[in-house]
């Protein structure tokens, strides 16, 4: 059996949603995690629930963070990086065109940000996971923000992968899952959201964070494969 059991696992964005549910799954086969987000609370409620983790609170829209955290945390095995706000989604014709270029700040730039300063300090047959979305393989109308985002994320995957070998760089790319993404939302929105979304799909439900979680613990697993967008979608583009 594959394990991760003692391997240093560097999480961004994980102390809540999708990045939380990989730190718990890779804490419970006993990796040593270590948390980032730019909420100390968050971090502080979230290593509640992590035995063998630490957590460090950075502005990851700042260089010279990413610069300062390899430098105390040192080498590791593995980089998630899940980190990312609430997108807004609009028409184009309704589009700011500074606050979309806001939104690549930490969902490209701060990815990319993160290889730039995990690469030099990944041990032996270490890998880079980045989150994309279905966005770019099926966007909707008042989605081309989103789609842009997923995209530039999918084309940094394939291009670090070659530059970075033999380190491993692939993705997640997620359908609709249930997480605080949607959290602008009323309940009743959010309900109607998920049923509409999920009857749509092939396995009739919406995603878990705990189904992407699951996906990143293959990628940091699998020795074998890089430079891949993995789909996790319930089939929802296929119909």
């Amino acid at each position: 059996m594959k394990t991760l059991k003692d391997q240093s696992i560097l999480i961004m964005g994980g102390s809540s949603g999708l990045g939380l549910a990989t730190a718990k799954a890779a804490s419970a086969e006993g990796a040593k995690v270590i948390i980032v987000s730019s909420n100390q609370e968050r971090i502080n409620n979230a290593l509640e629930h992590l035995p063998n983790a630490t957590g460090h609170a950075l502005d990851l829209s700042v260089e010279e963070n990413f610069k300062s955290l390899f430098e105390r945390i040192g080498n590791i095995d593995h980089l998630v990086y899940t980190a990312g706000e609430n997108l807004s989604l609009n028409f184009l014709s309704e589009t700011d065109l500074q606050e979309s270029r806001d939104f690549f700040t930490l969902r490209y730039w701060g990815a990319l940000t993160a290889i730039k300063y995990a690469a030099p300090m990944m041990n032996t047959e270490g890998s880079i996971n980045l989150i994309s979305g279905i966005a770019n393989q099926r966007p909707g109308s008042g989605w081309a923000l989103a789609s842009s985002i997923c995209g530039a994320v999918n084309g940094l995957v394939r291009a670090a992968a070659v530059e970075l070998a033999p380190i491993r760089v692939n993705a997640v790319s997620p359908g609709v899952i249930k997480t605080n993404l949607w959290n602008n939302m009323t309940e009743e929105q959010r309900a109607d959201f998920y049923n509409g979304i999920g009857q749509s799909s092939l396995l009739k439900r919406v995603g878990n964070a705990e189904d992407i979680a699951d996906a990143f613990m293959f990628l940091m697993k699998e020795k074998f494969i890089t430079g891949q967008i993995i789909t996790v979608d319930g089939g929802s583009v296929l119909v």
